[in-house]
């Protein structure tokens, strides 16, 4: 990887400036597009090229027409609100399916190497019958959000089979860990751990019982790392190209807050609301498949949940 152009869209974000470190760390010059809707600055490493823009806007052709083409595309950026994507897909659609295009596109026109993309094990899959899910599972999603997903997957693999399109799908579960935002609906981990912090209630919605598969950011770098540089067999499906990354794993959301609770030290609260339309009640991934390639989830629940924690406790000690 040492000097490859490399751009992560998102980069300023929870997870894709994780990702953006590590192509640095790995020699590549790397540069970030990142419209800061929910990115900061802050997260953006030192070295990397910053352009503030939308993934859909002219401002991506430009930087691939100024770049040269790149060897490695890492799309992170997102609209990832499962909630306003019911409520406004056309937004949804908007920033994941057209920005996607977007992309490729300006790919195509000036060069492109391998395009991983970030899909969603936790949503493409809608309520599975087999857990954890393998990534030939039937794609049942619940929300436009799980549906625009999906659909992205499925344009690039039409542009693999007939432009010649290198590219992985990553299907991650519910990622968590340092820099995540506690301003989201999908950052629960972070969202509890700073209310905790400020000694507040808990709200958990519906009954408590649903369950997730959480991975640390760490062990999903890791997987990026992996499947930027891997040979991936040649296949003639969508799951050919796919790979889920988890832990295979369930907690509830009510163990979750119990664990947060023992870490903290502090016990609050919890108040009930009503369970949100379009959310899944269960949710884990079979990973056997990217083990395959020589990865492991290296970090346990609650040794991440403790970074995290230690993490988020040191942003509020310096607000």
């Amino acid at each position: 990887m040492q000097d490859k152009k490399v751009l992560v869209t998102g980069g300023a974000g929870f997870i894709g400036s994780h990702v953006a470190e590590a192509y640095l760390g790995k020699g590549c010059r790397v540069w970030i597009l990142d419209n800061l809707s929910t990115g900061r600055k802050s997260n953006i490493p030192d070295g990397a090229d910053f352009v503030e823009a939308n993934v859909s806007s002219s401002a991506v052709r430009d930087l691939f027409r100024d770049v040269g083409g790149f060897d490695l595309v890492s799309h992170h950026a997102a609209q990832i609100d499962v909630r306003k994507s019911v409520a406004d897909p056309v937004f949804d659609a908007t920033v994941n399916i057209d920005g996607l295009l977007t992309l490729v596109e300006a790919g195509r026109e000036f060069g492109l190497g391998r395009f991983v993309f970030v899909s969603s094990g936790g949503v493409v899959y809608g309520e599975p019958d087999t857990r954890p899910t393998p990534e030939t599972a039937p794609k049942l999603p619940l929300s436009p959000y799980g549906v625009s997903k999906l659909a992205s997957e499925q344009y690039l693999y039409d542009y693999h089979r007939i432009h010649g399109i290198e590219y992985v799908a990553l299907r991650y579960s519910n990622v968590y860990g340092p820099r995540q935002d506690p301003h989201g609906e999908a950052g629960v981990v972070a969202i509890f751990s700073q209310r905790l912090i400020r000694g507040e209630n808990l709200t958990i919605y519906g009954d408590g019982e649903q369950t997730r598969d959480y991975v640390f950011v760490g062990d999903v770098v890791r997987a990026n790392m992996l499947v930027s540089e891997a040979a991936i067999a040649p296949g003639n499906s969508l799951d050919s190209r796919a790979f889920n990354v988890g832990t295979g794993i369930e907690t509830s959301v009510n163990r979750l807050a119990t664990a947060l609770m023992k870490i903290s030290g502090r016990d609050v609260p919890i108040e009930y609301a009503p369970e949100r339309r379009g959310e899944l009640r269960h949710s884990s991934l079979a990973v056997d498949k990217l083990i395959g390639l020589g990865w492991t989830s290296r970090t346990s629940l609650p040794d991440g949940l403790e970074k995290t924690f230690e993490y988020i406790m040191s942003k509020e000690a310096g607000r």
